[in-house]
């Protein structure tokens, strides 16, 4: 249902279409075939109306190229009229109309080089041709209306998909949209008298209802080379000039300014964008919207002041200052007046000192003179703004100016005298302050904040004096001179071996009771803006202990950071033991404490800690390495020994202290011991902390080279083992310590898969005692269980040891090792021998075969015992039997030997029909082959 509403739809329109172009076509032929019967001499405006028309008709049929060359042929068909001062205005708006539609199409056809160059063709044609000198504003207004419009159709069909540049982007437009506006403004401030008034003939009543676009209302049809009537003429002129009276230009100029800014913002433009934010400012100004234009103008200065362009930011100030007054700012108008004082204000003197006596007056509550150039009803509503808050009896809140986003009259520069102190030492601290002032001023208060705030207190300086009171004293900045205060103070034991930096400087104008403000340097102070702390490391070279009195001021040093190094210590610290120390052992040390200094030291702490070896300056902890200050207490990577209350001189105390490292390798011992000791101050005596450090390393070595093999009943290595049948772990340990190592014994730790062949395994290295190189070996009978071939882990073997010269103060250690992971695989036969360990010589020695089926089939089995020249047999030489399946069979033989010494069994041959050929090799390796039979006793005759 919808496909078909839809197909019938776009029939529709497609009728509509087709009616449409059928009917603009006629009507373009309707005009082209009246435009054949014109001449240019008596019918030239006709020429230009009919080739808009028929643009106009293409452009409706949506023929955009027809179009735009009719509209091309309008615009020369323009510029063949002859222009008058009478006719110019309508020239100029028709020229306008068609010069709008071709860079419009030219946009839409994306040849935006083609719309441009259109654009300022047309702007070079009409620029000169301003008309009656008394409607010039006229002229301005057309020309900020060309920009602008470009502008919009440049930024439309950016939005559309056209891509500007840098150097070329509407906001340029906008830019000469806003000049030509701001021309138009100082014309009519020209041209048009303020006491101006409206004709009574009201020569502008008919402008709404014009016939056609640019024709003036009072001649209005009118295309002779003169006017019709003088006085008409003047007094239409006079309208117009009164109406241009009433239109407030400013909020005409601001829209074009914000877009401009907005452009070259998108475009990266920072300096333009600035220069258009002034722009915008003193027009917010002259619109009397001074609160705006005080926040416009307060966002450049700090870019024109960091790239010091001094002219520019000095009627930036001027005007902020103006605002600031007339808005009743308290804070603005305060920090505009001390930046405008200092030294880089391209202001003069007078100017300087009528600025500073402003200043004076409002920290005394006074109202302030009001600014040069303010128009006199800003200015009247401003005084009565200052007026009332003066009047109340209030005074104004408390002010902070920070000064290092400014250049203000005045600069501080602190700096401590040493790039170090030595704890029992006073530090000292010089600051300096230096005006540029025209006269001299009075500060309230001075104080130096630090970063530990408990020295703030040392760092103050407060007036005394009566503000009025004309004495010279140390509160006083003359100008062109420095003030130079020095502060003194011990610090405290606390910060010693840390950094001290100056946080801030803060310098009071005005009463403290009453109105004031405080000026606030971040760190030591100093130009930050012109001569930043970074490059003043490129400059001349001054001492710190200089007299900064006959240094030049912009050479002075900015140290405002120090370290408050510790006293040394005079203690003897070391480190006693014996090394090597073993893996995993408690290994004892010892920390001797001597000391060495005149008088008696109190607080005795001592710690150690473990580091590696520094890499890098930078030290990081072991956490392979565990200290113990007792045996029976927790470890940790940091000890800390009991407090000694007291050491007197060249007394000697001892600390022990263990310490366990689980692998191999140096370790690198840091001892610390702090302690207090009583110094004289600067006559005082007080509690100096101290600290002595030193590093001891320590070689830890393996105690043992274990070894681990397995073999089978026969001895013989294996590198598999069969389920089911028993195996030999072989351990072999060798001693690699220097010390003698007492071992309490051994145990094996066994995998899941894994068990003892006997029921119970007793170690057999308990006791035993070994030296360097040394060797034991002990071994352990196995069995592997399970059903299927798989890699099973044996398990660990461990050894707890100790040094033989510890003895009982120190337990035992332990050393593991882990097995070694081997194939099992199973056997479909498993064989087992009963026999003695001997025999003797023509006696009978019993023999016993025991065969067992551990597969799930019933196996057919064939026997044969060979002959042997060293035994008489007696048993099956050959049988044929059956085992079922998880059973059974066995053999008995006895022998009886011939020959005495270690003799080859009768070797026993077992086939497995179903496993032919395959029992040979899995059974050497179980049935025993040789036996030692003794031989005769040999009877001594008495």
């Amino acid at each position: 249902m919808l496909s078909g509403l839809s197909c019938l739809l776009f029939r529709l329109e497609n009728a509509f279409y087709e009616l449409a172009q059928a009917y603009y076509h006629h009507e373009s032929r309707v005009v082209k075939a009246h435009r054949d019967h014109l001449n240019k001499t008596t019918h030239a405006l006709l020429f230009v109306r009919h080739q808009f028309k028929v643009a106009f008709y293409n452009e409706l049929k949506q023929d955009s190229h027809t179009a735009l060359k009719h509209y091309r042929q309008a615009y020369l068909h323009l510029h063949e009229l002859r222009i008058t001062d009478y006719n110019l205005l309508e020239i100029k708006t028709n020229s306008c109309i068609v010069n709008f539609k071709i860079c419009k199409l030219c946009f839409e056809h994306n040849t935006p080089l083609d719309a441009i160059s259109q654009f300022r063709r047309h702007v070079d044609i009409y620029k000169s041709k301003i008309g009656t000198a008394d409607l010039a504003f006229e002229h301005s207004a057309w020309m900020s209306k060309q920009f602008a419009v470009f502008g919009d159709l440049f930024e439309e069909a950016i939005r559309a998909g056209l891509t500007a540049i840098q150097t070329q982007h509407p906001g340029f437009y906008y830019q000469e949209a806003a000049r030509y506006a701001i021309a138009r403004k100082q014309l009519c401030r020209g041209l048009c008298p303020a006491e101006l008034k409206y004709p009574a003939s009201d020569p502008l009543a008919e402008a709404d209802k014009m016939e056609y676009y640019g024709q003036r209302p009072w001649r209005q049809g009118h295309q002779s080379l003169e006017a019709p009537s003088v006085q008409k003429e003047r007094e239409g002129i006079q309208a117009l000039q009164y109406r241009e009276c009433q239109v407030d230009h400013s909020w005409l100029v601001i829209p074009l300014l914000s877009s401009a800014i907005a452009q070259f913002k998108k475009y990266k433009s920072p300096r333009m964008k600035r220069y258009l934010v002034v722009q915008m400012g003193e027009e917010y100004y002259h619109a009397k919207d001074y609160s705006k234009a005080l926040a416009l103008l307060g966002r450049v200065t700090w870019e024109y002041r960091s790239e010091r362009w001094w002219s520019i930011l000095t009627n930036i100030l001027q005007l902020s200052l103006r605002c600031a007054y007339l808005v009743m700012s308290f804070e603005e108008y305060v920090t505009v007046s001390i930046e405008l004082m200092g030294r880089y204000a391209q202001v003069p003197r007078e100017e300087k000192i009528r600025i500073q006596m402003n200043l004076h007056k409002i920290f005394q509550d006074e109202v302030p003179e009001p600014e040069h150039g303010c128009e006199h009803d800003s200015v009247e509503k401003g005084r009565a703004l200052w007026t009332t808050i003066s009047a109340g009896g209030k005074s104004r809140s408390p002010i902070v100016v920070e000064m290092n986003s400014i250049t203000a009259f005045v600069e501080c520069k602190a700096c401590f005298t040493a790039d170090s102190f030595l704890c029992e030492s006073p530090v000292t601290v010089k600051l300096g302050l230096h005006s540029f002032a025209p006269m001299p001023i009075r500060f309230s208060q001075l104080s130096v904040r630090f970063s530990n705030e408990a020295y703030n207190q040392f760092g103050i300086v407060v007036d005394e004096n009566a503000v009025d009171d004309p004495i010279e004293s140390t509160s006083y900045l003359k100008p062109g001179q420095t003030l130079w205060h020095t502060f003194q103070f011990i610090v405290e034991q606390d910060d010693v071996d840390c950094n001290l930096s100056i946080a801030g400087v803060d310098l009071v104008l005005g009463s403290l009771e009453g109105c004031c403000a405080t000026l606030r340097w971040t760190d030591g102070g100093g130009d930050a803006i012109v001569h930043p702390f970074a490059t003043q490391v490129h400059r001349k070279k001054v001492a710190l202990n200089a007299d900064f009195s006959v240094v030049s001021w912009d050479v002075l040093p900015s140290n405002y950071s120090t370290h408050i190094s510790p006293r040394e210590a005079n203690l003897d610290v070391q480190l006693l033991q014996k090394g090597p120390a073993l893996v995993n052992e408690f290994y004892l040390m010892t920390v001797s404490i001597t000391n060495t200094e005149v008088a008696q030291i109190s607080n005795v702490r001592t710690s150690i800690s473990v580091v590696t070896a520094v890499a890098d300056a930078v030290a990081t902890a072991q956490p392979n390495t565990f200290l113990y200050e007792d045996i029976d207490l927790p470890c940790s990577q940091l000890i800390s020994m009991p407090l000694l209350e007291e050491l007197k001189p060249n007394q000697k105390v001892d600390n022990v202290a263990y310490v366990r490292c689980v692998d191999s390798g140096a370790r690198l011992m840091c001892i610390q011991v702090s302690y207090q000791i009583p110094i004289d101050i600067s006559g005082k005596m007080s509690m100096c902390n101290c600290m002595k450090e030193i590093t001891s390393s320590i070689e830890v070595c393996e105690p043992f080279n274990i070894t681990v093999s397995l073999t089978n009943m026969k001895f013989e290595k294996i590198e598999k083992v069969q389920l089911g049948e028993a195996f030999l772990s072989r351990m072999e340990v060798k001693c690699l310590s220097p010390w003698p190592v007492a071992l309490q014994g051994s145990s094996l730790n066994l995998a899941k898969l894994v068990k003892f062949a006997d029921e119970e395994s007793l170690s057999q290295l308990t006791d035993v005692s070994l030296k360097q190189n040394d060797c034991a070996v002990e071994f352990r009978c196995l069995l592997s269980s399970g059903q299927t071939p798989s890699e099973i882990d044996i398990g660990s073997y461990s050894i707890e040891w100790r040094r033989v010269q510890n003895g009982a103060a120190v337990p035992f250690a332990s050393t593991t090792v882990s097995l070694p992971t081997v194939e099992a695989e199973p056997i479909p036969l498993s064989l087992h021998v009963d026999m003695p360990a001997y025999g003797h010589m023509k006696a009978v020695l019993p023999l016993t075969y025991l065969l067992h089926n551990q597969t799930p089939f019933v196996q057919d089995m064939e026997i044969a015992m060979e002959s042997s020249e060293a035994f008489m047999l007696s048993g099956h030489k050959q049988l044929f039997f059956r085992i079922l399946p998880d059973s059974q069979h066995i053999l008995r033989y006895n022998l009886f030997p011939l020959f005495p010494g270690y003799v080859t069994l009768p070797r026993l041959r077992v086939n497995m029909v179903r496993y032919s050929g395959v029992l040979d090799q899995l059974l050497s390796s179980v049935v025993p082959t040789h036996i030692f039979i003794k031989p005769f006793e040999k009877k001594v005759s008495a």
